[in-house]
Order: structure tokens, then sequence, then C-alpha cells
């Protein structure tokens, strides 16, 4: 479940490709990432493949058998690999298969939504082990939230006293800052707005000094959903509307880090309609989650979140049926200058509208190809993100073992013993 596109092409966690990555993508001399063939250029190889042998380490990597033996031993004592011999053959004593061991640390992730914040403990490949759900809202601010995340974790983590944890990821709904570790200028975390978030973390001795990598709920979902192309749209509808923008095999923040938040682009059909962020006329007023749960409680429907909808159009409601396809079309009549401009290979589509599929994408795929170019739309795939509604849980770790298992992250551990 890591992202085996970054393990490949060498993409550092800023998102910029490292050395030895040639113009199309590729890496170069093998699979290394740099071109240095240093102990954490082995551990991407091996993480890569899986299983391969230290004669296929020395011919990829082009290092003598030697320096094979001793990147081996410096990952051995590390713990991140194992060794084993293959079944034996007739033609002599097998050679033996290095293999990543996944089992030999966890990540956290929390992934905080408006209505629930769905906390997880993965292994080093981003399978998930342990999950839990609070259902709280966010509108009072970090300090109502935050510290049950951390006592929840804690309770989680006693399962695992001796497993050594390598990080935190964590994404947030609206813009982040990542350099900072906060919210910034979201429309829907009211007071959440530059609050520094890594240090409720540190509150727990476990997790003290361990990394903690934000970003973007669509971000943290396109990290794992990009389905191993280099230009893939994820859509995430859900309460509110985002997108995770992979560009050219590279995750796009924006100058602002708002790449993405086409919730706020305006459409005819929600003129004057009052949005959520304080403006009126945004996609989101007519088709964001929170609008349809709105509307269908002014219709007298007992709905408290858009998760009730998707039961009701699965239970044969007709309105929340009819209500969830409009919210399709709404979203793909923005998307479509989208697609004209990015020229994606695949739109995938995640969130709590996504437990509605078929309704919301023959609403989307209705005023997608009908208002993009047949050039953009010639070979464009519409799919439902692999991991459903795990995929923002999944993404966050995914987000932080790109970051704390780079061959830089694991060259830096080796060099620090």
């Amino acid at each position: 479940m890591f992202n085996r596109d970054m393990a490949i092409k060498g993409e550092r966690s800023d998102g910029r490709g490292t050395r030895g990555e040639r113009s199309d993508g590729r890496a170069t001399r093998g699979e290394r990432s740099d071109g240095r063939g240093t102990v954490g250029d082995v551990f991407a190889l091996i993480r890569h493949r899986r299983d391969v042998t230290r004669t296929e380490v020395g011919r990829l990597t082009g290092l003598s058998r030697s320096a094979v033996a001793s990147r081996i031993a410096a990952l051995t004592a590390l713990g991140l690999i194992s060794e084993r011999e293959q079944a034996p053959s007739t033609g002599g004593r097998p050679p033996t298969l290095l293999s990543f061991d996944a089992e030999a640390g966890l990540v956290l992730s929390v992934a905080v939504g408006i209505s629930r914040t769905r906390l997880a403990l993965c292994n080093l490949a981003g399978e998930v082990r342990t999950i839990h759900d609070i259902d709280q809202e966010v509108a009072l601010g970090p300090d109502d939230l935050m510290p049950d995340v951390v006592k929840r974790l804690d309770v989680m983590l006693q399962d695992h006293p001796d497993v050594p944890v390598y990080g935190v990821g964590l994404s947030l709904p609206g813009a982040v800052d990542r350099d900072r570790g906060c919210s910034r200028d979201s429309a829907i975390l009211r007071g959440w707005d530059g609050v520094m978030l890594r240090p409720y973390f540190g509150e727990l001795p476990r997790l003290s000094g361990v990394p903690v990598v934000l970003d973007n709920d669509a971000n943290a979902i396109a990290a794992v959903e990009r389905q191993g192309y280099d230009d893939v749209l994820v859509i995430k509808a859900s309460s509110g509307l985002g997108a995770g923008i992979v560009a050219g095999g590279v995750l796009q923040h924006g100058a602002a880090q708002a790449a993405g938040e086409f919730g706020h682009n305006k459409i005819a059909a929600a003129v004057g309609v009052p949005c959520r962020c304080g403006d009126t006329g945004c996609v989101e007023a007519v088709a964001g989650g929170w609008a349809v749960v709105h509307a269908l409680q002014q219709q007298g429907y007992a709905v408290r979140h858009l998760r009730d909808v998707v039961e009701l159009a699965h239970g044969g409601d007709s309105e929340a049926r009819r209500m969830i396809r409009d919210s399709g079309r709404y979203v793909g009549e923005v998307l479509a200058a989208a697609v004209n401009l990015l020229n994606p290979a695949v739109v995938v589509v995640a969130g709590d509208m996504a437990g509605a599929y078929e309704m919301f994408v023959a609403g989307l795929r209705e005023t997608l190809y009908g208002n993009a170019t047949a050039q953009a739309t010639r070979t464009l795939e519409v799919v439902p993100a692999a991991h459903g509604s795990r995929s923002g849980t999944v993404g966050g770790a995914v987000m932080v073992l790109d970051d704390v298992l780079s061959p830089r992250a694991v060259d830096a551990l080796v060099a620090a013993g």
C-alpha cells in the first residue's frame, strides 16, 4: 500500500524529484533514487520489490558484493528487512531472499473530519491494523478534539508496547500549512487557523520527537489512490468538496498550498445561495454533503449526515437519490474545466458520496463529458476509490511513510546509529 511511484521515482517528501531522475520520470541506473547506492537506496529497492536476492540488488544498483553486504547488514540492524532461504532446489544451495519487514514498526494516521475523526494504527506497508472513530464536531477547536485523539492513540498503542512508532500522518479538511503544522485560512475549521498541532502529539511520551506529517484530506487520499498513473484528479465528495491533483507524477499543493479547493467555484445553479464559507454561489452550497443534508432537513427528513442520505438512497428514497445525482451533475460541471486544463488519465471519486457511487457518478459523467473537450475525455476513466471509506486513513499512513522511509530518512537513521 505504500506509494510505489515515489519509491521508483525517488520523489522527496516535499514533492520535488531527487537526483537520478530522468526527464520522463523514470529512475536511472536500475531503481536507485539518486544514483549513489546508499543504504537508503537499497532499502527503497527492497521495499518496492518486497522480495529480492543480493545478486539482484548488486545488478540493479551496480554495487560490489561487499558493498551490498554492508548495506544489507545496516538495514538488518535497523530491523527493516529480513533474510530467508528460498525453497530448496536441485541445483545446489538456493539464494536467500531479502524482504521488507512491514511489521518492524508502526505509523499512526489521524483523518480529521467535520463530524468524525478516524484514527488508525498501521504497519510500515500502510496496512491498517487497528481503527477507531471519534464522532465529535470540530467546531469547538483543536483544544476540544486533539486531547481526545491523543488519549485514544495511547490506548491503541498499548497493544504494541515494544514496536517503534515511525511517525504520525495527520490530514485536515481545507488548506494546510505543512511547514508550520496547522490549518490555514480554512472556511470550515474556525478556531483551528494557525494553531500548531504537532505539540499535542508530543504530550504522549511515546510520540515525543516522532515526525508528524500534515496535509489536506484530499491530498492524503491522492497519496494512495493515484492508481499508478502520473496524472490523476482525486475528488473527495463528502460534507465538503475538494480535490487532490497529481500532475506529472507529483502531488500539487499550489503557491498558497490551496490547490484543489474547487468547492468554492461559482456556478449558475448556486447564484445567491449562501455557502458556509460566508460567500454565495459556491458549488458546495448546492452539491456539498452539508448542503444536501440541510435541504432534506428542510423537507422534514431526519438526517444528520451525508451517510444518512446515502442510506436513504440505497433504501430507494427518490428524493435522496435525486439530490445525490444532482450533486454529481454540479460537481461534474465544475470538473469539466479542470479536466480540460489538466488532462488527467483518471478521476478517482472518494468521500462519503462515493457510498452512493453509481448515483453520484451518473450525474457527474453527464456534465463532465458534456462540457469537457472530446480530446481531454477520450481516454479518461472515472473510478471509485480503491480503498473505499478507508482512503483517508490509509492515505495518511502512506503520506508519513513516504517521508520517514524515504532513502534520505533511512540514511539518516543509519547515520544516527
